[in-house]
């Protein structure tokens, strides 16, 4: 059962300016009431006096809430962290310590690194080399069904974060930042990722943790970095979250995927790292995928795994499928026109139809590259089912009905066609009728689907025209040479409406 969430402050780099952050956590505390903790990265103390900091070490003066601490930057502030392992420099204020995991009774999982990268070995007091990184790693991913941690601490950023998203202002962030922090990110998969050291504050877009259609859905990540506390340029240093357990949250709801969310942004990173566990089978693939050659690869590639059709069925969303050039159509494809997008789910989205057969004309696309809805997994046939059934309802609200159908012909990525008709001028009689008379000019049958019964096991692996309609009534054609692309519109003039 859901616990209650954790309220949670993090701050950039304080550079020993205690008074002014603890006044600041006073008066956000006394406007929007209590928080349970502070987490602190970058730059903790600086190269002020000392008498602010005597104050807390002597207990003159006291933190308002925990606060947890990342370790030294530099060389002149080692000394102000005397054990390696993490203690308590003051009241309220705790050193975590070079690396580690910090987990509280709520079950909320804190992973830390002190420091900045080192290019040797070992490396000094105030950095982490890569060594210290891979101890990091392999002590979380040997926990059993480790899915991530919530919370991610560094100071420096990792290399390449702004890949896929929005732009940190002037920074370059193939240049700044570190690679191993970037690696860290991508295998302990942080609901929240925080650094400092920039001196600017940048809020990326959230990530996926998952390739999609091909692995199953995960939590996705937010990366924040903060500002220098006290900053004349006022920017914000000071960010305040809510956040519940990852062990404490109901699955369905921990992998929820907001509509902004991109791709991962060490994409490259995740790949060379999982790279052992994708040789051959996973990597043979798409050298063997033609999309207008389907009737003669299905029944050859299938029986050479020995599992039969049905396990073959299962198999298939691992395959990893390439466009043979620029899609339009994949998501995370430059190409893809993103100002048409509607709504993003996990597997599929929704966007608005370019040059469409009517106003309100939209499509429900695969995230991944998918030709047809005989190859996608069952998970994305049924957020499909998911988006036809809000669509019905809305466009039901308009007085409309829809008709759907697919053409995977001289296309490389699954559309599936929704245009709405208005309820008083087409029935649903008079648009089976349309098709079927354009069908028999153009000398195409059509099958028809029988009820509760799956595409799949009709279409034999061709390349196919489905027709589906609001009464759920559907039917199939397998392509063949000179299938008359314009098939869809000619049933509009048929009934005009």
């Amino acid at each position: 059962m859901a616990g209650k969430p954790l309220r949670v402050l993090a701050c950039g780099d304080v550079e020993g300016k205690f008074d002014m952050l603890f006044n600041r956590v006073q008066a956000v505390q006394k406007k929007s009431g209590e928080f349970d903790l502070l987490l602190c990265v970058g730059n903790f103390f600086g190269s002020t006096p000392e008498t602010e900091w005597e104050e807390y070490r002597t207990c003159a003066k006291k933190a308002p809430i925990p606060t947890y601490v990342l370790g030294a930057n530099n060389p002149e502030t080692v000394h102000y962290f005397p054990d390696v392992n993490g203690c308590e420099l003051a009241e309220n204020i705790t050193y975590l310590g070079r690396k580690g995991i910090f987990s509280g009774t709520s079950g909320l999982q804190i992973a830390y690194l002190s420091g900045t990268e080192s290019l040797s070995e070992p490396a000094p007091a105030y950095s982490f080399s890569s060594k210290d990184v891979s101890e990091l790693k392999i002590s979380l991913l040997s926990t059993p069904k480790f899915k991530g941690v919530d919370i991610l601490l560094t100071s420096p950023w990792p290399r390449g974060v702004g890949n896929f998203g929005n732009k940190p202002g002037e920074m370059d962030t193939q240049r700044c930042g570190s690679v191993l922090i970037s690696n860290l990110a991508t295998s302990l998969k942080p609901r929240y990722h925080f650094a400092a050291l920039e001196k600017t504050y940048y809020e990326r877009l959230p990530y996926r943790n998952h390739v999609v259609l091909q692995e199953n859905a995960q939590h996705v990540s937010r990366f924040i970095a903060l500002a220098n506390v006290g900053n004349t340029s006022k920017k914000k240093y000071l960010y305040a979250f809510s956040i519940l357990p990852m062990r404490s949250m109901d699955p369905a709801e921990l992998v929820k995927q907001p509509q902004d969310v991109t791709e991962n942004p060490y994409q490259k990173s995740g790949k060379e790292a999982h790279k052992p566990k994708m040789l051959s089978g996973a990597e043979e693939e798409p050298a063997c995928q033609f999309f207008f050659d389907l009737s003669k690869q299905h029944g050859k590639k299938r029986p050479s795994d020995g599992k039969g059709g049905q396990h073959s069925q299962l198999k298939q969303p691992k395959k990893i499928h390439q466009p043979t050039g620029p899609c339009w159509f994949c998501l995370s494809s430059p190409d893809v026109e993103k100002h048409l997008v509607v709504s993003i789910g996990t597997h599929c989205y929704l966007a608005l139809a370019k040059g469409g057969l009517s106003n309100d004309h939209v499509l429900i696309l695969p995230i991944g590259h998918y030709q047809s809805v005989v190859e996608l997994s069952s998970e994305a046939m049924e957020e499909i089912d998911k988006y036809k059934s809000a669509l019905k309802k809305f466009f039901r609200s308009k007085g409309k009905r829809y008709v759907l159908f697919e053409r995977n012909y001289r296309s490389q990525h699954l559309q599936l066609q929704v245009i709405p008709v208005p309820l008083s001028c087409c029935a649903a009689e008079d648009i089976k009728e349309s098709f079927i008379l354009q069908a028999q000019e153009q000398e195409i049958e059509l099958l028809e689907i029988p009820e509760h019964s799956d595409i799949k096991l009709h279409s034999r692996g061709h390349l196919i025209f489905t027709l589906n309609w609001i009464l759920e009534r559907s039917f199939f054609t397998e392509l063949r040479k000179n299938f008359p692309c314009s098939l869809e519109g000619k049933c509009w003039r048929v009934k005009p409406f």
